[in-house]
């Protein structure tokens, strides 16, 4: 039995998904379906899958968000590796890491590319696409799968699919790849019947992709071998060498092989194209998330403490208040802590230029959400003034904060739910419900929770700086240098 291992590809910041998704927590960390993450999604997208010998997942990702996706992980009771790049180079690169890490011991399984931030409504259709996809990439192929059109969308790119290989008709030759088309071009697709989706799911052996990355991008596969070789296991953390990986290039996958496949280069490995017809959607846009949620008879999509009254396909998220509608059409309107955004269904690609602005003024609304997840727990900026400023503070049971110092601010910390075992200078002592402590500007201090419920607290922060780049560490469990 052939051995399957999901490489689960999770970079990107999900920009046109703001104020929901952000740089530090982008929205394939989010549970924009249901109460799963798309990332978990994704991950569970595999259950129940038949005759096959699955693998526990390779999860592809950036460093900064290694915590979050191994607690996500462990939510679900879900054993995995966590491939980390020290910065994002595209796809191509990142596939090339995962086939390098999937063949460490000596083996050569399939590997089944997935985006972390696509939903699939219809399981079941696309865990027979899959079956059927093993046995072409069983066989040396590889295998994309094209979303079969219902509209002439122009967000997307296009395969064009050939002739059939046997007799089960799920299976063509790749004719070309075309870019994102106009609207003619789009409906011409969309009548002549032979062009999908491209939707960037794919399926090989690890070694027919390093044999084609050899052929098509020999730098991209040298940078990456070196970055691997340099590299080294840290748990379930699989960490390269910065400096090696920092002279790859960037590319994608559909650039760097799949259309030099899709030309008949007889030195390539075959490429083959599988239509799927299972609810897909890559959530690349507010409109998009709208068009897969369940809708009332009006169209509207409510989710959070919303009221509409005589509105018509709208989608309102609220996450921290009342948000109330009346007599709107095709809008989408969200409400974050910090953040409210409106827009007409029309302008929702337009979003990512709201980001663009927020980083060109320098405001941590485009990177950061009010709460703030960290490998120990998380924070949320209750309040900030002039010279102070309130955190509500969660750190999980056996957990740690580094021992640090802040040379512009002094902090004082009440404790609400749980123990605190505090260090400060030389001092180690317990706090608990309803007492206090103070840590004057300029000591070493360390937050531990030693119970077995998570410890809550605030933390109010006084002084002349309160920028979250205030800290020097000393101690850090979880390898961190900088704030």
């Amino acid at each position: 039995m052939a051995t399957l291992i999901p490489i689960i590809l999770s970079g990107g910041s999900g920009t046109r998904l703001w104020p929901l998704s952000r740089e530090k927590h982008p929205k394939q960390l989010l549970p924009l379906i249901n109460e799963d993450s798309l990332l978990q999604a994704t991950i569970r997208r595999m259950d129940g899958l038949k005759s096959v010998q699955l693998n526990a997942p390779m999860v592809v990702c950036n460093e900064e968000y290694r915590f979050v996706i191994a607690e996500q992980l462990r939510i679900m009771d879900r054993k995995g590796s966590i491939l980390l790049e020290p910065f994002g180079r595209n796809t191509a690169p990142a596939l090339t890491l995962a086939a390098l890490a999937a063949m460490r011991e000596g083996e050569d399984p399939v590997l089944l590319v997935m985006p972390s931030d696509h939903v699939i409504i219809d399981v079941e259709s696309f865990q027979a696409a899959v079956l059927t996809g093993m046995s072409q990439a069983i066989n040396g192929s590889i295998v994309t799968f094209g979303i079969t059109p219902d509209a002439p969308e122009t967000g997307y790119g296009y395969i064009q699919s050939g002739d059939l290989i046997g007799q089960d008709r799920m299976v063509h030759h790749i004719a070309r790849f075309v870019e994102k088309p106009d609207l003619v071009t789009a409906q011409a697709y969309l009548d002549e019947g032979n062009y999908l989706w491209n939707s960037g799911l794919f399926m090989m052996r690890a070694s027919i992709w390093l044999s084609a990355i050899a052929k098509c991008r020999p730098d991209i596969l040298t940078a990456c071998r070196a970055a691997w070789d340099q590299g080294s296991c840290d748990g379930d953390f699989l960490r390269i060498d910065k400096e090696a990986f920092e002279q790859c290039p960037g590319d994608s996958i559909d650039y760097a092989v799949m259309e030099k496949i899709a030309d008949g280069n007889n030195e390539l490995p075959a490429g083959v194209v599988i239509p799927l017809t299972a609810g897909w959607s890559d959530i690349g846009a507010w409109n998009s998330l709208w068009q897969v949620l369940p809708k009332d008879d009006a169209g509207n999509v409510a989710k959070g403490d919303v009221l509409l009254n005589e509105c018509r396909d709208t989608l309102a998220i609220s996450e921290s208040r009342l948000v109330a509608c009346v007599g709107v059409e095709n809008v989408i309107v969200v409400e974050t802590p910090d953040a409210v955004l409106v827009v007409h269904k029309d302008k929702t690609q337009d979003v990512k230029q709201v980001v663009d602005m927020l980083k060109e003024q320098k405001r941590s609304e485009g990177k950061l959400h009010r709460k703030v997840f960290r490998p120990w727990g998380w924070y949320d900026g209750i309040d900030v003034g002039e010279r102070f400023q309130v955190k509500r503070i969660v750190v999980k049971p056996g957990a740690a904060l580094s021992l640090q110092m802040h040379h512009h601010r002094a902090e004082h910390w009440v404790v609400v739910r749980g123990t605190a075992r505090v260090t400060r200078d030389q001092e180690v002592f317990l706090v608990s419900e309803n007492q206090s402590t103070y840590i004057p500007l300029g000591t070493s201090h360390r937050l531990e929770n030693p119970g077995r419920v998570p410890l809550e607290m605030i933390e109010i922060q006084s002084g002349s700086y309160l920028g979250e780049d205030d800290i020097v560490r000393f101690e850090d469990i979880y390898g961190r240098k900088e704030h």
